[in-house]
């Protein structure tokens, strides 16, 4: 009798008891109805779960699969919602051997009112960039946390200084008035990393808003309030790596979720590598898998799951706080069929949206191989439609600061937009003086403002997409080789204790106090600008020190001399005359006093110059 007991506990016992059986995670956390795709991927992570079975019984709901890795902690569930689904919440029912071990409730929530055809970012908008850490500290409460590993450290130049999402949102009334129309923060996702997370870009989980920076329903609010003053916002996406703190580095999905998932395998950096036609195909996995730092996981988006997952969670982000685009990191790193993959999927749920990709190289070559509608030998089909253009960006300081000679100075930028011909439209490139990425452009001119004004009205006037970084309006410095911590310094006024303040001028010098009224002034006439937004660009072979470019729309047209003569210079305003025709007068932009355009042209030393007529 004993043993025929034993037996029948035996078979009756589950690999789990039914209470042991629990969800950790289930992402995306929620999804919507009326979506252009209807397939929808749930990730469910819990001890044992691929045991399970699983139903859903919804109007317009269909349970199509259920998938299972390697790891049997980990279920992947497919279903399609169909057009006619309406929001509510799908009862989500676990169950073994037909018994429910557990249920799970999930939210398909209505989507905004013309969600799929947001407008985007373009050549019409000035983007404001900063790192949040590092902008304003609006919460000093959630500077650090028992649950977060790094702690605040305003006195270490890599460590965590408390600016966070309430910062940015009392101070949109500034990046609105100096005529930004456009929000770019650096990463704001959890980076739940011991040493060096300030910085956003080691994310842990990648649903979740850094809670030392806010929440997700904080960052919607922000967005929203950015919205109500003609700001769109832009995310910044990373779908190259995580940082090592990410959850699922305790427990890998599959076991190929990684590049190199045995450990530490640095990449190259070989751009080259991806469409170089000689190159060894090592050289092109050791680019494309191998780990930047080590502490970040490099991530395999060959898997298909993976590969899911990073479509719908920057689908989630977009249609959760409402964004106006997307920058995708460390672009050309990730796999390139994914990336075209998940472009295409993007721009199909949204067709006007626009995503700039960084790609971190001086060669136009390899930039515009990744731009939407490009023709590549290889046959690769991209789907970005905007790139920073990092090739006139590394070279603006050396032609701001060499001597002009035949094969020195603007020629060289003159050489560099005559580029233009490779990339499908150098109108959705993006330009900037600076970024988080470099040493600040005060700094790469040797202090002279007055280059630091002709960096800023090109980035203003040339073909593109005009972005600038936070503190370059106030000459912001930073060391002349590149430095991280410092270069992204605070701003200053951002912190209660703070002297000087860059939002209300107290303190700043009449050189800070000048640059910033230069900035304001150019970007708020370049908002009604239809020469800078859709006109086409016309530039000259430079001349005695000066590099003189045309922008022309159907009722506008902008002349601009950029201008490096050490000493007063005129310019002879008869060589243009095919382009200012019958136009005998023009308004200088920043000043506005009229010009006479029959005549020669007299300039200040080292003064650039617009003139709109």
């Amino acid at each position: 009798m004993k043993y025929l007991v034993l037996l029948c506990v035996f078979i009756g016992l589950p690999s789990l008891a039914a209470s042991d059986y629990k969800i950790e995670h289930l992402e995306p956390m929620h999804w919507w109805v009326g979506m252009k795709h209807k397939e929808l991927q749930l990730m469910v992570h819990g001890e044992g779960i691929a045991e399970l079975d699983v139903s859903a019984v919804y109007p317009g709901v269909t349970l199509k699969s259920l998938e299972k890795s390697d790891n049997p902690n980990y279920l992947f569930i497919n279903f399609e919602v169909a057009p006619s689904a309406k929001a509510g919440v799908v009862p989500l029912v676990f169950s073994l051997n037909g018994k429910m071990q557990l249920k799970r409730d999930f939210r398909l929530a209505e989507r905004r009112e013309n969600s799929a055809q947001r407008r985007s970012f373009s050549a019409k908008d000035a983007v404001y960039l900063l790192t949040p850490d590092r902008f304003a500290n609006g919460d000093s409460r959630n500077d650090s946390r028992v649950d977060m590993a790094e702690k605040v450290n305003r006195a270490s130049p890599i460590g965590r200084h408390g600016g966070d999402i309430k910062g940015i949102e009392q101070h949109l009334d500034y990046i609105a008035s100096m005529g930004f129309t456009m929000l770019w923060p650096t990463p704001l996702i959890e980076n739940n990393q011991a040493v060096y997370s300030y910085h956003g870009y080691s994310q842990t989980n990648l649903y979740r808003i850094d809670p030392r920076m806010g929440s997700n329903e904080s960052y919607k609010h922000m967005v929203a309030v950015a919205k109500q003053k003609n700001i769109g916002v832009i995310k910044d996406i990373v779908l190259n790596h995580i940082g090592t703190g990410h959850w699922w580095m305790q427990d890998l999905p599959a076991k190929d979720w990684l590049n190199n998932q045995a450990g530490f395998v640095a990449t190259n950096n070989q751009h080259t590598t991806v469409l170089d036609i000689h190159a060894a195909a090592d050289d092109i996995n050791r680019f494309a898998d191998g780990w930047f730092v080590d502490s970040m996981p490099d991530l395999n988006q060959r898997n298909p799951w993976l590969a899911r997952y990073l479509i719908q969670n920057t689908v989630w982000w977009i249609e959760y706080a409402n964004l106006a685009g997307v920058r995708e990191d460390t672009y050309a790193y990730s796999d390139k069929q994914f990336l075209a993959d998940w472009g295409n999927y993007l721009l199909e749920e949204y067709p006007a949206l626009n995503i700039v990709g960084e790609e971190m190289n001086s060669n136009p070559h390899i930039l515009a191989y990744w731009q939407k509608g490009v023709k590549n030998r290889d046959g690769y089909e991209s789907s970005l439609p905007s790139l920073m253009d990092f090739p006139v960006v590394f070279l603006m300081p050396e032609v701001l600061t060499a001597d002009e000679s035949p094969s020195a100075g603007f020629i060289k930028l003159y050489e560099m937009i005559a580029n233009d011909f490779v990339y499908a439209d150098p109108m959705k490139l993006m330009v900037f003086p600076d970024n988080h990425d470099m040493s600040r452009i005060y700094a790469l001119v040797h202090k002279n403002i007055e280059l630091v004004k002709t960096s800023l009205l090109f980035t203003a006037s040339t073909r593109g997409i005009a972005q600038y970084y936070y503190g370059t309006e106030i000459l912001m410095d930073s060391p002349y080789v590149r430095d991280d911590g410092l270069l992204r310094a605070d701003m200053p006024g951002g912190w209660p204790a703070d002297k000087v303040n860059a939002f209300t001028g107290q303190g700043l010098s009449n050189e800070q106090r000048d640059l910033q009224g230069y900035l304001k002034t150019l970007l708020n006439w370049r908002k009604t600008s239809s020469a800078v937004a859709e006109g086409s660009l016309t530039h000259f072979i430079p001349t005695d020190g000066h590099y003189v470019y045309f922008r022309q729309s159907s009722t506008q047209t902008l002349i601009v001399v950029l201008n490096k003569n050490k000493g007063s210079s005129s310019l002879d305003l008869s060589r243009f005359k095919s382009i200012l025709k019958a136009n005998k007068s023009g308004k200088n932009i920043i000043t506005g006093v009229s010009l006479d355009l029959t005549t020669t042209l007299q300039l200040e030393p080292m003064t650039s110059i617009a003139i709109e007529f």
